[in-house]
């Protein structure tokens, strides 16, 4: 197996001559800041969707692991993959874009509101300021479910096996931003209070989704773990790598 960061490979430029062809590729790499997407639409398209344009030039069977955000979160029960898509913004018409790039030979793996033991993403976010500060706001009108990034690279296993098409892979249940904070807080044994807030009083200046649980309609697909064991097993990894 050979990973390539983005100091080896920007994705936005075709794949370096030393790479050689590989057997399958797991696209992750992407530009993920939703908001910076409203402000600079060319840069997140250079990177979603020219980007896997590049990575599937390579020629080799691709995961691509895309987003809720290609939904316009206006339902009120879960997405499946069947339902028509429709961003509200920037970010996910560049995802949306990205999974028509991947081409035919790839698994598309929609997952949303992931979270992992390192880099920046909200769990870590949270346990931060959750040690720095009495109290947090925290949006309570967005409902999702928080992912964790190791049940969903287990979960990548199996989808290699299965035909190439669309699967949406999330953790089970559902919460909202602020429901998942208190959680946080509970399991890390942290007393911050958490207020809850609007998406408007927020005021980012991308759409979000209302509602963006996914589901998946093909027997086949993996079933992840409820959000709360994901959220569990990334503590206890942080704990172990001593973050």
């Amino acid at each position: 197996m050979t990973g390539v960061d983005l100091a080896e490979w920007d994705v936005a430029d075709p794949a370096p001559a030393w790479l050689e062809a590989p057997d399958l590729v797991l696209h992750a790499a992407a530009w993920t800041d939703v908001d910076g997407a409203e402000t600079d639409p060319g840069g997140a398209e250079k990177a979603n969707v020219a980007g896997t344009r590049n990575v599937a030039a390579l020629g080799a069977p691709l995961v691509y692991y895309s987003s809720d955000y290609v939904f316009s979160g206006t339902k009120r029960e879960p997405y499946l993959e069947s339902d028509p898509t429709g961003p509200a913004s920037v970010y996910g018409r560049s995802k949306l874009e990205g999974e028509r790039a991947a081409g035919e030979v790839s698994w598309i793996v929609r997952s949303s509101w992931l979270f992992g033991a390192t880099g920046h993403n909200f769990l870590r976010t949270m346990l931060r300021l959750g040690a720095e500060r009495d109290e947090v706001a925290v949006v309570d009108d967005q409902r999702g479910c928080p992912t964790y990034v190791g049940h969903l690279a287990e979960a990548t296993h199996g989808i290699v096996e299965l035909p190439f098409g669309i699967y949406h892979v999330a953790a089970g249940g559902e919460c909202t931003w602020k429901e998942f904070t208190e959680a946080i807080f509970e399991e890390a044994g942290l007393t911050c209070r958490v207020r809850a807030i609007t998406t408007a009083e927020l005021g980012r200046p991308a759409p979000r989704p209302a509602y963006s649980v996914l589901r998946s309609e093909k027997p086949e697909t993996p079933r992840l773990p409820h959000w709360r064991e994901g959220l569990r097993a990334c503590l206890d990894e942080i704990e172990r790598l001593g973050q």
